[in-house]
């Protein structure tokens, strides 16, 4: 599909699509307000945790239009912030726009789109950077995504709904 006749945005555009439609589809919705809200907040969070150079990393395997939005607002000079778990949780919460309680899960639920996405170990890597029970929070499968055990195609088969939105 042609956006801007400019091959490069055009097929970054269409893949973004394909990123943020992947992400609604993890989470059983057609809200793709919810999915890119949650994929924003996913990439923001972890960029402001970890090192300039392991976001830099990072952001070199996301589309060109969606490492524009990784990088909105990023301050290079003020990272990594140090957040604790209740502060991340906050933080990512906020910038989603969904309920604290919601965080694990709908962390979980991102990484695993964005993994599948991106080289593998791309996103590993970058989470291993962080603190373990930060770490946790974003590895999909884990006891704090609230599916303990569940292999990612069961939970593929039956997805579970959208975190509910804050106002």
């Amino acid at each position: 599909m042609t956006f801007t006749g400019i091959q490069g945005l055009d097929r970054s555009i269409d893949t973004t699509n394909r990123w943020i439609a992947d992400v609604a589809a993890a989470f059983g919705t057609e809200d793709r307000r919810f999915a890119y809200r949650a994929l924003r907040a996913w990439m923001h969070t972890l960029r402001d945790r970890l090192t300039v150079e392991s976001a830099a990393h990072l952001a070199a395997q996301l589309p060109e239009l969606l490492r524009g939005v990784y990088y909105d607002g990023w301050s290079p000079g003020h990272v990594p912030h140090k957040y604790d778990l209740r502060e991340i949780t906050v933080h990512y919460a906020e910038q989603a726009g969904i309920g604290r309680d919601d965080v694990p899960k709908t962390a979980a639920i991102v990484t695993e789109v964005v993994s599948s996405k991106m080289a593998p170990g791309g996103v590993e890597q970058a989470l291993w950077k962080l603190p373990e029970e930060l770490r946790k929070l974003f590895q999909p499968g884990g006891e704090r995504a609230g599916r303990a055990g569940e292999r990612p195609a069961a939970r593929a088969a039956a997805p579970p709904a959208a975190p509910r939105a804050v106002m």
